[in-house]
Formats: C-alpha cells, structure tokens, sequence
C-alpha cells in the first residue's frame, strides 16, 4: 500500500464523516474536511507522478473516492433542500449510466476508453465548486449572489453534454469508429 493510495483511502473515508457533519448541520467542519479532501486529491496525485507511485489499485481507487465524495454529497445537500432535486436525479443518473457502461463493456469482455473526456473534466470542477460555494453559503449565512444558482445551471448543463459525450463514445465504439486501447 503506497502512500498516495492511503492518501485516497482516507479521502474515501472521510466521505461518511462528511456527510454526518453535514447532517448535523456542522457546516463549517463539513467545509474545512471537504476542501482538504480535495486538497488531498491532489496531494495523492502529485505524490503517485512525483515518485513513480502510480498502481493499478490507484487508478482505480481515486475516481471511486472522486464519485463517492461528490455524488454522496449531492444526494445530501439534495435530501437537506440545499440543491435542486432535479440536478441531484440527472448527477447520480449521469454517474450510474458511466459506470453501468463500464460494467457492460466489461462483462462482454471488451476493451473500451476510459480516460475523461474534457466535458467529464469540467463538469467535476464545476460540482466540486457548486459543493464548495454551497457549503460555504450554509457554514457562514452569506448571500452567494445567485453563484450557486449560476453553478447549477453550468453542473445541469455539464452534465447533461458529459453523459451525452460519452453515450456518443460508446456508439463509436460500437459502430468500431473508435480505437480501443
């Protein structure tokens, strides 16, 4: 187990920590916890390309701490009424479709990229502010200036273009328009 791997692994545990803070409405903590997981992010990242300590179990391990953090944290902000139920249903179902694919191409036994497309890329930036910016709002009882609502509609809109991108890849793959690794 190497460094950035326990790294990850603890991101990946202080998920449940998270969403307990946010719960019992200590929104600062929940704050300061979720920005030093994303510091951590990447600290792991650096720490893995720095000193050749990339592995397979990292590669794996960081986009499930990633989508575990982010989805859990909308499904909670989500439940509390700080996010739209709408964008919540279309993040997780985004998600499930990404992985549900992965599990198709893997049971049929086929080789299919994986690596994220740009849109993928700016959406989950566009997640991690819209979290950020919201639990920063709750945790000090600040006006955003309609931020978050500008978030939301750039995370709805991001999203949508991701899933679509990446049901575009896979119909590529499928018509064998697309080179596999």
């Amino acid at each position: 187990m190497s460094i950035p791997n326990l790294i990850t692994l603890a991101r990946l545990l202080s998920v449940p920590v998270i969403i307990w803070l946010v719960l019992s409405e200590q929104l600062v903590a929940a704050l300061v916890l979720f920005i030093l997981a994303g510091l951590s992010d990447a600290v792991d990242g650096f720490v893995a390309k720095r000193f050749d300590q990339r592995s397979v179990l990292g590669a794996l391990l960081d986009p499930i701490a990633d989508k575990t953090m982010l989805v859990s944290l909308f499904v909670t902000l989500g439940f509390a009424h700080h996010l739209p139920d709408w964008l919540v249903i279309l993040v997780v179902f985004r998600d499930a479709m990404i992985v549900g694919g992965f599990l198709f191409w893997t049971a049929l036994g086929q080789r299919i990229r994986w690596d994220p497309l740009v849109i993928s890329k700016i959406n989950t930036a566009a997640q991690i502010c819209l979290i950020g910016v919201t639990l920063g709002r709750l945790a000090f009882a600040v006006d955003d200036y309609d931020l978050g609502l500008a978030l939301t509609y750039v995370v709805g809109a991001t999203t949508l273009l991701s899933g679509g991108a990446y049901l575009v890849r896979w119909a590529r793959t499928l018509a064998g328009a697309e080179i596999n690794p």
